[in-house]
C-alpha cells in the first residue's frame, strides 16, 4: 500500500469528546416476519436487536468491524462519527443487547472537529494492527487513524486507492475497505470497492491496493442493487452486503459471494447470491458488516442499518451463521 501523504496531529491536541450513549434494544427472534424459518440458503438466523435512543447523534451506522470476536466493535456513522460499543450475549450466545455504546466527533489533523458533513462522509472501514482505515465518499479519500477510542486524533495519512478520482461519483464512493486473509490469494491486501461508480461497461470500481493482484478490477453490476459493505471470508472470498430501493418494493438486501479467483487487477468479480430479503423480512437499510468466528469455530456474519435520522427507519443489528460446503 502507498501512502501518499503523512500528516500530522499537534503533540498537545485536546481528547476529543466521548459521549456515552444509552442504548435500549429490542430481541428480533424472526428473521422473516411471522414465521420461525432459521435457515435462508446457506445463512442460519441467530437472532437480533433493534437498536432506539434518546441521544441526537445516535443513528447513520455506515460500517462496523468487531475488535474481539462477536463483543467489542468499531464504526463510523456517515454523519462524521466513531462509534464504540460491545454486543451483550445470553448463554446460547444470541446477542441481547449492545453496551458501553459511546459516539466521537472525528476531528482533522488539528484536533477540531469537522464543521461540514460532506468532508467526513464515512461510509467503509477495516481494522488492522490498531489502525482504522476509512473510505469516504464526496470528499473521496482513503485514510488512515490511530485507534483510542477515548482520544481518537486527524488521520496519519491516505493511501493511494488507485481508481481515478474523476471515475468516482459524488454519492457513490468506496463503501467496502477490507483486509484479504494473510494466507489467501491476495496475501492480506486492503481492497476497496465503491457503492456505484460504474465504469465502461457498467459494471463497479474496484480496486486491490497490494501485490500481487495490486491494481483496478470491477464488480459485476446485477439488477438495481448498489454495494453498502464487505468483508472477506477465511477461504478468501469477499462476500458483500447490497442493497435495492424503489417507492414500489420499498427496501431491499441481498448477500453476494465474489470468488477470490475474480478478484484482482483487470479482472470482473462475480459469484453467486446466498441471501435476498425484503420488506417481508427484518431488515431496513442495512449499510454496514462484519465476518469473525465464534468461538466453536463457526463463521458468523453480523449486519447492521443506518437508519439516516429518520423516524421512519431503524437501526439494526443481525447475526448469522454462514454454513459453508
Amino acid at each position: 500500500m502507498l501512502v501518499l501523504s503523512l500528516l500530522v496531529a499537534p503533540v498537545h491536541a485536546e481528547p476529543s469528546l466521548v459521549e456515552q450513549i444509552e442504548v435500549s434494544s429490542r430481541p428480533i427472534t424472526q428473521f422473516r416476519i411471522g414465521r420461525n424459518d432459521r435457515q435462508f440458503g446457506p445463512l442460519e438466523f441467530v437472532g437480533g436487536l433493534e437498536m432506539t435512543s434518546s441521544a441526537r447523534d445516535f443513528g447513520a451506522l455506515s460500517s462496523m468491524r468487531f475488535l474481539s470476536p462477536g463483543a467489542d466493535f468499531i464504526g463510523v456513522a456517515d454523519t462524521g462519527f466513531w462509534f464504540f460499543g460491545q454486543v451483550t450475549r445470553d448463554a446460547d450466545q444470541r446477542p441481547t443487547g449492545i453496551s458501553g455504546f459511546r459516539m466521537v466527533p472525528m476531528v482533522d489533523v488539528t484536533g477540531q472537529p469537522f464543521e461540514r458533513k460532506w468532508e467526513v462522509d464515512a461510509e467503509g472501514l477495516a481494522v488492522k494492527d490498531g489502525i482504522a482505515t476509512v473510505g469516504f465518499e464526496r470528499n473521496h479519500r482513503v485514510a488512515q487513524y490511530r485507534i483510542d477510542p477515548s482520544n481518537m486524533q486527524g488521520t496519519f495519512g491516505e493511501l493511494d486507492f488507485l481508481v481515478p478520482a474523476h471515475e468516482l461519483r459524488v454519492n457513490r464512493g468506496f463503501e467496502t475497505v477490507a483486509y484479504a486473509p494473510a494466507g489467501g490469494v491476495l496475501e492480506g491486501a486492503l481492497t476497496v470497492v465503491s457503492e456505484k461508480s460504474l465504469d465502461s461497461q457498467g459494471n463497479i470500481f474496484a480496486a486491490v491496493l497490494s501485490e500481487p493482484a495490486k491494481g483496478v478490477f470491477s464488480v459485476k453490476r446485477s439488477g438495481d442493487f448498489d454495494i453498502t459493505d464487505g468483508a472477506f471470508l477465511p477461504n478468501g472470498d469477499l462476500l458483500l452486503l447490497e442493497r435495492s430501493f424503489s417507492m414500489a418494493r420499498g427496501v431491499r438486501m441481498r448477500l453476494r459471494r465474489l470468488e477470490s479467483a475474480t478478484i484482482g487487477k483487470g479482472k470482473l468479480a462475480d459469484g453467486p447470491v446466498l441471501l435476498q430479503a425484503d420488506m417481508n423480512y427484518q431488515i431496513d437499510n442495512m449499510e454496514a458488516m462484519d465476518v469473525w468466528r465464534r468461538a466453536d469455530g463457526a463463521v458468523m456474519v453480523s449486519l447492521m442499518s443506518d437508519d439516516n435520522h429518520s423516524i421512519l427507519q431503524r437501526n439494526l443489528y443481525l447475526e448469522f451463521v454462514l454454513h459453508e460446503d
